[in-house]
């Protein structure tokens, strides 16, 4: 077991939270200022919140002198991505009376709500609460949401995995009463024996802890970007069991080498009867096992690096007290999503819809919040978020489908998906204005650049071709863009860092291509290398197989060498 010689603060930041109680309560009833306090911000993360505020207006109000203007990002816990209509409803309203209106699907296939001020923040949870939802663990040192492919076209099997992720998500839980406490006024039961967390302890988990759950061939999840990854194994229609994935990350930080990202290995097999328990186990060796010491290299990722993915394996498996099967034969053949209707076996009819960022909002022009309202209030199947920022309305009979289409056509959102595949293809974090880490903008600039590259993209015939592409505000990675056969990430403001040569399948990392590129020039940069594409690429080659075998960049063959051999 680790035993750091300096901790990090947070560690006894956790140790001496009454279980991630501290003074959250007395400090959200506090109606004096719109913020809590640092250590107040650390825990109230653990409930499934950050603390923001609006960057956009910061100067204005410095001068005028008041405070910033504070509001809390608060994302829920949704294992599996599924939603019911009454939840999807429940969440519209919220937006509105609580937050800025708007419905953001992430990449951890679940709503966020953005611009809660601090008198909402118990008003929308009890809100949630209402509608069976909460955002317990979907942020802090613990297992955060559960997520799993959507398979519209695998409904059964769909079914399954969603189950498996919500027996994973509630396995895992922290049993700390706290968020009942303070945000649904649970009275605290006073008791002379000390309330334990019989998995997380007082310190909980060195850092962050993702889990998802993959049915090939789509790897729409991006298995290989998150800790811990069940690849359903399916012979005669059946999941008969799971490889095991360990070791994934994003996360990295500008000039420190040390910390890079990181694809996980898949190390064995297990029957699905034993796939809770090595969840937990796989949790266990990382809380016994993690850094405390250096946040920055206290993922998953760099302690299967250090220990190495067999001596990882060795560990747990001495913790299970028996050894995981040989890897099972598995492929993928893409990472996005299958857009348009589709029709699974029991004549169920499923819609993927492309959502621009994955912001549910209304325009003008295009009135997507409000239809999708209109079409909740009459859908008796599902609403299914995907882990690129889509969204499907699910299990769609056919008495309710024309009905539905109607309500599509009438808010614009049946051609949703007619869009340049590379739009298609696209995922941006937040960033500016309000991610407090945000080094430039994302979600805001990545249409307006991909705008730009469609120019290229109809001159060179590649309209139709699928190019991934990922921009984020900072290297933390919140958009997965190391995966991204284009990849930008926000290197000060206006300037980007730019990486080509992810695998299409979500199977490689990229390379560093430029650094610092002002937005302004990107196009100029990349058109060059998307008219050679078009080209001089082989039958059925991917843009980022081009890039590497072009010359462009060198393959990134591993995370410790993603900073190595920038061409």
């Amino acid at each position: 077991m680790i035993k750091d010689e300096k901790l990090s603060p947070n560690e006894s930041l956790k140790e001496n939270s009454d279980y991630l109680r501290g003074t959250l309560a007395e400090e959200i009833a506090d109606t004096n200022t719109g913020s809590i306090c640092a250590d107040s911000q650390q825990l109230s993360k653990f409930h499934g919140m950050y603390l923001q505020d609006d960057r956009d207006v910061r100067a204005g109000r410095r001068k005028k002198k008041l405070e910033k203007s504070y509001s809390f990002l608060i994302r829920v816990r949704l294992p599996g991505g599924v939603s019911t209509p009454e939840q999807w409803l429940a969440m519209d309203s919220i937006a509105d009376q609580y937050a800025n209106g708007t419905l953001k699907i992430t990449t951890r296939q679940t709503w966020q709500l953005h611009g809660v001020i601090k008198n909402n923040l118990k008003k929308t949870i009890q809100g949630m609460n209402t509608a069976a939802l909460d955002c317990i663990a979907a942020c802090g040192d613990v297992n955060r949401n559960v997520i799993c492919n959507a398979n519209p076209h695998q409904s059964e099997l769909h079914a399954e995995v969603v189950n498996f992720s919500h027996k994973i998500s509630d396995h895992l839980m922290p049993r700390s009463r706290a968020y009942h406490e303070i945000f649904l006024d649970e009275e605290k039961v006073v008791s002379s024996e000390e309330v334990i967390e019989p998995l997380y302890g007082k310190t909980y988990l060195p850092r962050k802890f993702k889990i998802t759950v993959a049915i090939p061939p789509s790897n729409d999840v991006d298995l290989y970007a998150h800790c811990l990854s069940f690849i359903a194994i399916i012979e005669n229609k059946k999941i008969v069991g799971y490889n095991v994935a360990v070791g994934g990350g994003m996360g990295m930080t500008h000039g420190q080498n040390e910390t890079f990202p990181r694809l996980a290995d898949v190390i064995g097999f297990i029957s699905p009867d034993k796939a809770i328990d090595v969840a937990e186990k796989v949790m266990l060796v990382q809380r016994d096992y993690g850094e405390r010491g250096d946040r920055k290299l206290a993922r998953l990722k760099y302690t299967v690096e250090r220990m190495t993915a067999n001596g990882f394996l060795s560990k747990l498996e001495e913790y299970l007290g028996y050894k995981l099967e040989p890897v099972r034969k598995f492929k993928f053949d893409s990472n996005g999503d299958r857009f348009g209707w589709t029709t699974d076996d029991s004549g169920m009819h499923h819609l993927n819809l492309f959502i621009p960022g994955g912001r549910v909002i209304d325009s003008s022009a295009y009135p997507m919040k409000t239809g999708l309202r209109e079409i909740a209030k009459i859908h008796d199947g599902e609403f299914r978020m995907t882990a690129n920022q889509n969204l499907v309305i699910s299990n769609i009979s056919d008495a309710k489908k024309p009905e539905i289409e109607h309500l599509l056509g009438e808010y614009g959102i049946l051609k949703s998906h007619e869009r340049s595949a590379m739009r298609l293809n696209s995922i941006a974090c937040v960033a500016l204005p309000t991610c407090g880490l945000a080094l430039a903008e994302a979600e805001r600039y990545l249409p307006d650049l991909i705008t730009e590259l469609e120019e290229v993209l109809e001159e060179a015939g590649l309209r139709h071709d699928a190019i991934t592409i990922r921009m984020t505000g900072c290297p933390n990675g919140c958009g997965r863009p190391y995966l991204g056969e284009i990849g930008f990430v926000g290197k000060g403001p206006g300037k980007y860092n730019v990486y080509l040569g992810a695998g299409f399948h979500g199977e490689r990392l990229n390379k560093l291509y430029k650094e610092a590129v002002p937005g302004a020039d990107i196009k100029e940069l990349l058109a060059p290398i998307i008219k050679d594409y078009a080209k001089a690429r082989n039958d059925g080659e991917h843009f980022g197989d081009f890039v590497i075998r072009a010359g462009y960049v060198k393959a990134t063959t591993a995370g410790n060498n993603f900073h190595a051999n920038i061409s």
